[in-house]
């Protein structure tokens, strides 16, 4: 009975799979996204202020940012809880396939939301005229809290590598 169990709970990890393949579908909605508002800006972007252009440019950049994050997440996290990759010796391999624990990845993670919140933090300073102050003060308090926290986990990270 218990060599059963231990089985199921092991091949158990296999329903991640379709969770890691969703995450691909939303890397489609964002890349579709991504060109839905490049192709947007481009027939305009002779009559946009600078600021504006500046707006839109930081969007996309948060847009790749996060799209790089999904990439990470799915297939680190597919290689480290459900199985290996198999890349043919021919093909193009990602440099960090295969080398990135659970802790690494979240540590990645953590640096991409810092990321993601310097950028959304950016747009909302180059309009801060039209943002109430309370507001502004949230925005850089929920910054600090990530930032905090990612700086927490790294340090956590390092204290329990030197343990080892």
């Amino acid at each position: 009975m218990e060599r059963f169990i231990e089985n199921a709970m092991y091949s158990s990890r296999w329903l991640l799979a379709p969770i890691y393949f969703g995450l691909s579908l939303g890397l489609l909605a964002l890349a579709l996204k991504f060109f839905q508002e490049v192709l947007h800006i481009l027939p305009n972007v002779f009559s946009m202020a600078e600021a504006d252009l500046v707006l839109v440019i930081l969007s996309l950049i948060d847009m790749a940012l996060v799209g790089g994050l999904l990439v990470m997440v799915m297939l680190s996290g597919y290689e480290n809880f459900v199985s290996q990759l198999d890349i043919d010796a021919g093909k193009e391999k990602l440099s960090w396939l295969g080398k990135m624990d659970s802790g690494s990845l979240k540590m990645k993670v953590a640096a991409s939301i810092v990321a993601i919140s310097s950028i959304h933090l950016l747009k909302v300073f180059m309009d801060a005229k039209n943002i109430p102050d309370n507001k502004l003060m949230w925005y850089v308090l929920i910054h600090m809290t990530f930032v905090l926290s990612a700086f927490a986990m790294g340090y956590l990270d390092k204290l329990t590598k030197h343990e080892n």
